[in-house]
């Protein structure tokens, strides 16, 4: 099985990023992890510029989607919403929306951020993007508020609350790409 990971955040140390670094290590050894590194590089959306001829970045996203059985975000909120950028690649993705790469694909979102909560309202409006898309998008939150305080200087996320609920949204995401169902504890 393989997860692609989407880090909202462009920056050079961003709190996204070592969230799904810190999720790779929860997952079982036969779990593939990617993550997309990508993101900065996917041009504005343009429906004149879609089609077969799209841009190599966007069909390097495309691809990099297509090819995941499972897909993890983390997002950071950006004037309470989701970032630009990160909401600029899942309308390239989400085309053609009847056959596009995220249509039925189980994703789960999370998220971090230096305020107090968590980029929850940006995960609300992506779960509510992904959903219109097509995607199956995985219950579950996370919501890292104060991230600069949340990590150690290894990255390692401290908070062993939220990682415990890291953990629950990996497990039910590889859960329903696999087709099965958790049963809560």
């Amino acid at each position: 099985m393989k997860v692609l990971a989407i880090s909202g955040s462009l920056r050079q140390g961003s709190y996204n990023t070592t969230v799904l670094r810190t999720a790779e290590r929860l997952l079982p050894n036969d779990v593939q992890f990617e993550l997309y590194d990508g993101l900065k590089w996917v041009p504005p959306y343009d429906e004149d510029d879609d089609g077969d001829d799209a841009p190599v970045e966007v069909q390097r996203l495309r691809a990099a989607l297509a090819g995941a059985d499972a897909v993890l975000i983390s997002t950071p909120e950006y004037n309470s919403s989701v970032p630009g950028q990160l909401k600029n690649a899942l309308d390239w993705a989400s085309r053609p929306i009847a056959t596009n790469v995220l249509r039925n694909k189980p994703v789960a979102v999370v998220g971090a951020s230096t305020g107090a909560f968590g980029a929850v309202w940006a995960q609300a409006e992506l779960r509510k993007v992904l959903a219109t898309i097509g995607a199956r998008v995985v219950e579950g939150d996370v919501a890292v508020g104060h991230a600069p305080t949340r990590f150690d200087e290894d990255g390692d996320l401290v908070d062993l609350e939220l990682r415990e609920q890291l953990g629950e949204v990996v497990d039910s995401l590889l859960a329903t790409a696999a087709g099965r169902t958790l049963v809560a504890a």
